[in-house]
């Protein structure tokens, strides 16, 4: 019995690459090289890029995407190059993947690909690496046939199949299965991750989004000195962390640091990965860092929102950081962000420049949710009474008939919490306030 191995088929590493990419007018080329993060992906995953190809077309060939000269230009490029995989910056369909391949008889990636293999490497804790094991499967199923093209002449007729058809239907049943387990898995991590989360829901939390290598977690390590693990490489950062950040004049705050994102993301791994972008999705506020030194960062901060509507997460509060203001040689880009983003903060993560502006940009947020209230309960209820203390601000307080009446500045979202205790709860405005 075989046992179908995506990794095999998907690994890019120490192998010589040619980059290619299509402009289509519904997909137009990104700033001024439209193969930099295309090359970048492929260095990350290993790869060693020897050329490049790029196209403009009206629509794509159905066959081979890009068009026949192309495609013989390609391969003699690949002959010249001596090329061990072509990986283009789109994505293919099933039958354009094995067309080129026959072509150029040499592998063939698209950028989804890619990325999967990317993660793939990067994975480093069980939950990860079951979500990057479904996303390759589920990208992998409609490409079975092209793994057993080789046994494609073998035929036969109703009761007579051929190895080769018995092998990919054999195939296809193994992944199937393998599918449906992980799935089951990845929902009973989910569901565990939700109860997590969900338990914090008293808990001040801010959750870190951003472009992939845009200093999340360098930004995490300054703000937390959390001393969590940082490299100047794409999606360095697959799994959620969590660690307390103490904002002064206010208290403590949950900061979650969690996968970057990036251009046409394959919908594969946002679907996958919904248990660690949960921290994400149940923050009460983002921090969406920016590298804003890139060339490129009004397209990524783009980018970013788009797979935040997809996570239903774009009406979140969120406090834009342009991160990386060190790296800026000229100032005159950073005030052209600034005026198109009025409420950014600035911020050096590696210099710590503007991350006290940070913190109290975060402090303003939460302080804006408390509010004043007239809170009674029994003078003897010690526990709540040092709740009350810790988590908010004793304005004033009396004490009468064994009943304490205190006045407090307290998180809005704690009052039916305090309610549920067995204290008088009542909400104060200036024109009811006894006090």
């Amino acid at each position: 019995m075989s046992v179908y191995q995506p990794r095999d088929q998907l690994t890019v590493r120490h192998e010589r690459a040619i980059l290619v990419s299509v402009a289509l007018p519904e997909r137009p080329w990104v700033g001024d090289d439209p193969l930099e993060e295309l090359q970048g992906l492929a260095e990350t995953a290993g790869a060693v890029v020897v050329g490049r190809l790029l196209q403009k077309r009206q629509r794509i060939d159905p066959a081979t995407y890009i068009g026949q000269g192309k495609v013989e230009e390609l391969a003699e490029l690949c002959r010249r190059l001596d090329a061990d995989v072509v990986i283009f910056d789109n994505d293919l369909s099933p039958a354009q993947t094995r067309n080129l391949e026959t072509a150029l008889q040499v592998k063939v990636l698209d950028r989804s690909e890619l990325i999967l293999d990317i993660f793939a490497t990067r994975a480093r804790t069980v939950e990860a690496r079951l979500q990057v094991e479904l996303a390759q499967l589920e990208y992998s199923l409609p490409r079975l046939k092209n793994m057993w093209r080789h046994l494609s002449r073998i035929r036969g007729g109703i009761g007579l199949r051929g190895p080769g058809e018995t092998q990919l239907e054999e195939d296809r049943r193994l992944v199937a299965q393998r599918i449906r387990d992980l799935r089951r898995r990845l929902q009973q991590i989910e569901a565990r991750k939700q109860r997590t989360v969900a338990a914090r829901q008293n808990e001040y939390t801010v959750s870190l989004v951003g472009y992939t290598n845009a200093g999340k977690s360098t930004l995490m390590n300054a703000l937390t000195g959390a001393g969590v693990y940082v490299e100047d490489r794409l999606f360095s950062t697959l799994d959620t962390r969590t660690r307390q950040w103490w904002i002064p004049n206010f208290g403590r705050v949950l900061l979650s640091d969690t996968v970057g994102f990036i251009r046409d993301l394959p919908h594969h791994l946002v679907a996958s990965f919904r248990a660690t972008l949960e921290e994400a999705r149940q923050a009460r506020l983002l921090l969406h860092v920016v590298d804003a030194s890139n060339p490129l960062a009004e397209e990524q901060i783009q980018a970013v929102q788009r797979v935040l509507r997809e996570l239903h997460c774009d009406n979140k509060p969120t406090i834009l950081v342009l991160n990386k203001i060190d790296r800026i040689a000229d100032r005159s880009e950073l005030v052209w962000l600034m005026r198109h983003h009025p409420n950014a903060v600035a911020v050096s993560a590696a210099t710590s420049e503007g991350l006290s502006d940070l913190q109290e940009a975060v402090r303003q947020v939460f302080l804006s949710e408390y509010a004043d209230a007239e809170i009674e309960c029994d003078v003897g209820d010690g526990g709540l009474l040092a709740f009350l203390a810790s988590h908010g601000k004793i304005l004033h307080q009396r004490f009468e008939n064994g009943r304490a009446r205190m006045h407090c500045q307290i998180p809005a979202l704690l009052l039916a919490q305090i309610a549920r205790r067995g204290a008088q709860v009542r909400r104060l405005t200036t024109a009811s306030s006894e006090w």
